[in-house]
């Protein structure tokens, strides 16, 4: 099979991609292509390997069998445009790396670690020996997190939460849904019981995909709803949280702080049109949450493996639109 690898990140692992096939297929790379080369060798692929793909070229890939999306959100990939004969499919290994993140975040954010790095590299001691006047960091031993989302990643935190000490409380599409027999949470509930969430939580953690349920899901009531002591951590999409509502709740104090690894516009434009990097309670990371090698060898090979399903005409794993067969492709 001819197969287009467009994703630079995933681009590294290309010899683990190879490897791990059985079948002789023809590997190229197109992440660094411009629009007219990928529109045109787009016509001639089997397989596509990527997250975005344009939906004039979804059109133009009439010979296309299967698009495999880096990830678990396929939001970039117009389904609409794809012929009914094209299959999707995801691909995870990322809930842990992005838990760790997770933990990191609110703990650097409960110490202000970010504050006490700027202050000592300007040659100032800022701690509560000198500055009787500084408040003192927290534990997080009894803390209360609440999780938005209890998929791969939600559950993740969750286990990694429990672990510290925290409380786990946490809302899904389905709550009756199962997961993972290791994990105590206080409560599962339905996204009716969100605002219950929102209050009752020390922290709250944004883990949900990007959909029309989800887009603008936080915004100033929820916000208002959460409380002045109250951490936001978002790796979920930055669109789930109203932009200018977060801004200001940030700057008024209205919540306590936020982590945020994931905006609203991508490189190489800014992530945010406001000022979020002017205040002293938001950690800024680049969407890299989930960017660990673990995390990227993992789905090369389950990419690979569904690539083999593929030729020998078995199922595929983590399918989210299925093929027609009817349609002779």
């Amino acid at each position: 099979m001819r197969i287009m690898l467009n994703h630079r990140v995933l681009s590294r692992f290309h010899d683990r991609l190879k490897a791990s096939t059985q079948g002789e297929h023809d590997w190229f790379e197109a992440f660094d292509w411009d629009a007219a080369r990928l529109s045109e060798a787009v016509t001639d692929i089997d397989v596509y390997v990527g997250s975005k793909l344009r939906p004039e070229d979804a059109r133009r890939a009439q010979r296309l069998r299967l698009v495999h999306v880096v990830g678990a959100g396929y939001d970039g990939i117009p389904l609409d445009s794809l012929h009914p004969g094209v299959t999707v499919a995801t691909t995870h290994h990322h809930g842990r790396s992005i838990a760790e993140h997770v933990l990191m975040s609110v703990l650097m954010l409960s110490r202000d670690v970010l504050g006490a790095d700027r202050a000592l590299r300007a040659g100032h001691w800022r701690n509560v020996a000198v500055d009787p006047a500084l408040p003192f960091g927290t534990t997080l031993r009894g803390r209360r997190v609440g999780i938005i989302g209890f998929g791969e990643t939600g559950t993740e935190v969750a286990r990694l939460c429990q672990a510290a000490g925290l409380r786990v409380r946490a809302v899904r599409r389905d709550p009756s849904a199962p997961f993972p027999a290791d994990l105590r949470p206080d409560w599962v509930g339905g996204d009716d019981r969100l605002p219950e969430l929102l209050s009752d939580s020390d922290i709250v953690v944004v883990t949900v995909p990007l959909s029309p349920a989800t887009r603008g899901l936080i915004g100033p009531a929820e916000l208002k709803a959460m409380g002045p002591e109250t951490l936001l951590v978002n790796v979920a999409r930055g669109q789930v949280v109203q932009e200018e509502a977060l801004y200001e709740a940030l700057a008024s104090g209205t919540i306590a702080g936020a982590a945020l690894d994931v905006w609203w516009s991508g490189p190489p434009d800014p992530p945010s049109r406001l000022p979020f990097h002017d205040l002293a309670n938001v950690l800024m990371t680049p969407h890299h949450s989930g960017h660990t090698a673990d995390t990227f060898a993992a789905r090369a090979t389950e990419i690979a493996e569904n690539i083999d399903r593929l030729e020998r005409g078995d199922a595929l794993a983590n399918v989210v639109r299925a093929g027609s067969p009817s349609t002779g492709h």
